[in-house]
């Protein structure tokens, strides 16, 4: 037997993509795992969430925007073992929103194309993900 599993986080994560093709990151606050990192908008599923019900949440509370459901499409997933636990996390594309993203939790959001994506360090989990959206682009 090898060394015991670390617990699994369940996060849901998402694409926003705008009219001009541009993918909406947010970074990583000092005084978070992985601070400076930049991310897919999203967060933790909650106990009896579904993924999708997590990001209309998160987007709510982080981004000040709303979506719905059938605006979210799932197109790949990340399942990535760090230190302290192994993180499973869906990602899905949006393209459909009501409301201007702005950063309600003080995180610095950029709107980036996905070829200047490599100039954004990631966190591990998310970085594979950045070839999947390349090919629906």
């Amino acid at each position: 037997m090898g060394e015991p599993s670390p617990p699994l986080l369940l996060v849901s994560a998402v694409a926003l993509i705008d009219s001009v093709d541009r993918i909406l990151l947010g970074r990583r606050p000092i005084d978070k795992p992985m601070p400076g990192l930049w991310e897919f908008p999203g967060g933790k599923i909650n106990l009896g969430e579904t993924p999708e019900e997590a990001l209309i949440r998160e987007l709510k509370e982080e981004l000040g925007i709303d979506t719905k459901e059938s605006c979210l499409a799932p197109i790949a997933f990340a399942s990535h073992r760090y230190d302290e636990f192994h993180l499973l996390m869906p990602l899905f594309v949006c393209r459909v929103w009501e409301g201007i993203p702005h950063p309600i939790e003080g995180q610095e959001l950029a709107w980036v194309t996905i070829a200047d994506m490599r100039n954004y360090p990631m966190p591990p989990a998310d970085t594979p993900l950045v070839a999947m959206l390349r090919d629906i682009l």
